[in-house]
């Protein structure tokens, strides 16, 4: 190469300015970068569709994204039609929203809340993209414990349809910097809106043990919770990797699969502690009934048999009162064809009810 074409490639910079500097392309670190941060190709499915496909092709979900689950299930359990109203009363990546917003049309309505201020805005913007404005798609970020004051907002008296997704987004699971996952090390925050309440590493550290292993209980049915509380309650623990380093510290003799799910259940416990997950899914639950219209359905996933027990018990008392006219016998889980390709479905539980 000639000197005039290599310096033709050079940065140029304007007189009396200092030299700008060269900087090389980003590279893809590797087929399967380890860092969430380095996955910028998962998380850009528009440029890089091929790379997302392989993703998914493997049985995984690229980061940054979530793939819904039991969506055929719901379908059939909500069965929209077009000119209802629906509510996806955890919007998360808007993948059930999709589904059901296409069914309303022409003429229907569905209302998305969420509570995450980090994720709620990229969905909105998503289907807002797609073509769907507030004529057909009206967002309103917000816990589901706020459902009947939201319908208020929208201007409507009940609705044909409710979803409600427990569980965690992909999106929340595999940003280290959120702090639900012990997968990569990051803050030990947990906190769904990062803006309101305490993280989990305050509430450790201000908890008293007593009280850490009746949450560790009753929100993880957690076998070594004394242990473990008399192991981590008033300790600084700034990290999930700290977390989980003390909870195996604690349980030295348990087998390394005993101890990997008592840290899953510590986070689970922590998370909804956190959050305050139970109070608003109690409170979202009593207001369930008089938020549909009469005939209206409902259909709700859940992820440990906290939750789970807790749709149950409700469900029924409004079957008793006759509120629902419907409700589940048995609870629905995944087909073994959905488990295989997305793992993350394993533990869902699906039940649903209809108004009387």
């Amino acid at each position: 190469m000639s000197a005039q074409a290599d310096s033709a490639q050079q940065p140029q910079s304007q007189p009396g300015l200092p030299p700008t500097a060269h900087r090389r392309r980003l590279r893809y670190s590797g087929k399967n970068p380890r860092r969430f941060e380095d996955k910028y190709k998962e998380r850009d499915p528009e440029r890089y569709s091929k790379t997302v496909a392989k993703v998914l092709a493997s049985g995984k979900t690229p980061a940054g994204t979530h793939r819904p689950i039991m969506v055929k299930e719901i379908l059939e359990i909500l069965d929209p039609k077009p000119g209802e109203t629906a509510v996806d009363c955890t919007l998360g990546y808007g993948g059930h929203a999709l589904e059901i917003l296409s069914r309303l049309q022409p003429g229907g309505k569905l209302l998305g809340m969420d509570a995450d201020p980090i994720e709620f805005p990229k969905t909105e913007a998503r289907l807002r993209a797609m073509g769907y404005g507030s004529d057909t798609f009206v967002c309103r970020r917000g816990n589901f414990a706020g459902l009947p004051q939201a319908l208020v907002a929208a201007g409507w008296d009940g609705a044909d349809m409710i979803l409600a997704d427990l569980g965690l987004s992909s999106m929340q699971i595999d940003d280290p910097s959120r702090g639900f996952s012990v997968k990569r090390e990051g803050p030990l925050d947990m906190r769904m809106n990062p803006g309101r309440g305490q993280s989990a590493s305050a509430l450790i550290e201000k908890i008293e043990a007593k009280t850490l292993a009746a949450l560790l209980a009753d929100n993880a049915d957690e076998p070594y919770a004394a242990e473990l509380a008399a192991a981590l309650a008033g300790r600084s623990l700034q990290t999930t990797t700290a977390l989980a380093v003390a909870v195996c510290a604690a349980l030295p003799r348990l087998t390394r699969e005993d101890r990997d799910l008592s840290i899953r259940r510590v986070f689970q416990a922590l998370r909804i502690a956190v959050n305050d997950e139970f109070s608003a899914l109690d409170a979202f639950l009593r207001n369930l009934p008089a938020c549909l219209k009469s005939g209206g359905r409902v259909a709700i996933l859940t992820f440990h048999s906290g939750e789970d027990r807790r749709v149950k018990k409700a469900f029924q008392a409004a079957a008793r009162e006759s509120l629902f006219a419907a409700i589940a016998e048995e609870v629905l889980r995944p087909s073994p064809e959905e488990r295989h390709d997305n793992p993350r479905s394993a533990s869902a539980k699906l039940r649903w009810a209809r108004k009387a």
